[in-house]
């Protein structure tokens, strides 16, 4: 801990001003956070940044604070624009920025996939003073909707800066860079950077001071880590049975594939589990359904991709369970990221088959240290193994009957979503007693 840490008890020490400091007071923000610490003072003196510090720990008040200050000294539309790789965290960043600056007029804009441009060309037609989108879609405004752009921007903020600068946005990012202001504020945050100076110099970034306010690839001390090594075969049954134990537990349970999010989705809710999918397969509402019923604890079961593992957060999230090892070992660190945040405790519990081996050995390299194992009599989770096998041999034939009216009819319906909303409908208020002796 630095000497600054020590010292700085309040926003207002940090030199954020009062109105700000009222906002931060209304959100519950009484104590800025190491990253806060460290990045507010420097954003102040008008450093460009790159920021890492680990998941949970107010990333996003430690940009949008000063940014927010800023544009209460000079307001003007299209003040900053935010880019994220989801549309997830765009919607949730959108959200910060307006709650903060609701005292103060802030407008905002969200410009994601999957949502009516018309609706995102209104809304653009009020001049909003934040834009918050994903490359892809901030580049079809700039590109089709007329009147709109983003000439006079002073800030450009990049969450999950080293996903944003990866291959699959390259040309999109590239687009954005080309019709913004050089002369601007450049901020680069995430859990995780790039090594790549190359493309770190992309985000045309001047003299930057960089920020560790965590060591690199760290995950937080109150998370717990464990692991187990089981056969492929048995997968399904381990994961029921650390469900049931955690029962009363608010769990998210990562997969590699969309396929899997359904098809667990369904199983989890033959066996009497009030559990939920999100994938990139989904649509925007639907995503954005499943997300709000998980917060607002309808269900409390997430079955996710790593459409949901960055920058996310969910309170409540006791619990995450890797059902599938991520083949790059810095998903992880975000993945174990939706638990034990703002310094509450959490558990990450990793399912490791005899074919994912590798990959978590380069976890363990990655973080540093080696995990414990967590404890699952295999004679105790073999006794679920037949009826976790009935309820999957009816999750794949309602697939099936699913996917085959779909192909009749010649559109998706989201059928498996609505089965499900319609059991936790029926499920409200009542207990589940399949797995009481």
């Amino acid at each position: 801990m630095t000497e600054r840490d020590e010292e700085v008890k309040t926003f207002k020490e940090l030199g954020i001003c009062d109105q700000l400091v009222d906002a931060c007071k209304t959100r519950g923000w009484l104590k800025p956070t190491r990253i806060q610490v460290e990045a507010i003072p420097l954003a102040l003196e008008g450093k460009d940044l790159i920021g890492l510090a680990q998941t949970g720990s107010g990333k996003t008040g430690a940009f949008a604070l000063p940014i927010l200050q800023a544009l209460l000294d000079s307001p003007q539309p299209f003040f900053a624009c935010v880019l994220s790789p989801t549309r997830e965290l765009a919607i949730q960043i959108a959200e910060q920025f307006s709650n903060l600056g609701s005292d103060i007029g802030v407008r905002c804009a969200v410009l994601v996939g999957g949502v009516d441009m018309v609706q995102q060309t209104l809304i653009l037609a009020k001049q909003p003073h934040i834009v918050v989108g994903t490359p892809g879609r901030l580049v079809d405004h700039l590109s089709n909707t007329k009147g709109f752009s983003l000439r006079k921007l002073k800030y450009l903020v990049l969450d999950e800066a080293d996903r944003l600068l990866n291959d699959d946005f390259e040309k999109a990012i590239d687009e954005i860079l080309n019709v913004i202001p050089r002369e601007r504020r450049t901020y680069l945050f995430s859990a995780t950077m790039t090594k790549k100076v190359k493309k770190l110099q992309r985000a045309c970034l001047r003299n930057p001071v960089k920020i560790e306010a965590a060591t690199k690839y760290s995950t937080v001390d109150s998370l717990k880590q464990m692991y187990l090594f089981i056969p492929a075969k048995y997968k399904d049954f381990y994961l029921v049975y650390i469900l049931t134990e955690k029962s009363g537990s608010t769990s998210m349970v990562f997969t590699r594939t969309c396929e899997a999010t359904r098809l667990l989705a369904l199983i989890l809710r033959n066996l009497g589990l009030k559990a939920i999918p999100i994938s990139g397969q989904m649509s925007q509402p639907k995503r954005l359904g499943a997300l709000n019923k998980f917060k607002a604890g309808e269900c409390n079961i997430l079955i996710c991709t790593d459409v949901a593992s960055r920058g996310l957060d969910i309170p409540s999230v006791d619990t995450v369970i890797n059902y599938d090892i991520p083949s790059n070992s810095k998903d992880y660190i975000h993945r174990v990221g939706r638990t034990a945040r703002a310094g509450r405790s959490g558990i990450a519990i990793s399912l490791v088959s005899q074919y994912e081996l590798e990959w978590y050995i380069q976890i363990e390299n990655l973080i540093g240290k080696k995990l414990d194992q967590y404890p699952a009599p295999e004679e105790e989770v073999l006794l679920l193994m037949e009826r976790v096998s009935e309820a999957k041999r009816l999750s794949q034939m309602k697939i099936r009957e699913s996917d085959g009216g779909r192909k009749r009819k010649g559109y998706g319906r989201d059928e498996d979503e609505e089965e499900i909303d319609k059991y936790l409908g029926n499920r409200k208020g009542k207990k589940s007693n399949k797995f009481k002796k």
